[in-house]
């Protein structure tokens, strides 16, 4: 079952973090994380594929010199597009790579369809 990864639950998670509230994966082990996702989504162990592409197509959107509200034109005023990408792109990874790591946990605990240590 995928989960759609929505604007609402991304800024939720970046929110989350910003405040510093307790709970959660610190920014380090989220942070360590992103290669095992990448690889795990990439070897198809791990369902993360629509969301991955989100993020890398919000990623080329920024570094990108083609844009919706041209900075060159508009000055300042074409830069509030290209934030409200910036912030959407922090809470979606913070947001993916707790659920990715909720998603190891449960496969350590479970080998082969039979909970481990059994």
């Amino acid at each position: 079952m995928a989960v759609r990864l929505g604007r609402k639950a991304a800024f939720a998670a970046l929110w989350t973090a910003l405040r510093g509230a307790r709970g959660g994966p610190p920014l380090g082990q989220r942070l360590g994380a992103v290669p095992r996702l990448l690889w795990n989504t990439v070897t198809m162990r791990y369902d993360g594929k629509g969301r991955l592409f989100a993020m890398l197509l919000a990623m080329a959107y920024i570094a990108s010199p083609i844009d919706f509200l041209p900075e060159a034109f508009l000055g300042p005023f074409g830069l509030p597009d290209d934030a409200f990408v910036v912030v959407w792109l922090a809470g979606a990874v913070l947001s993916e790579t707790e659920r990715y790591l909720g998603w190891e946990r449960r496969r350590a605990t479970v080998i082969d369809g039979h909970p481990a240590g059994r």
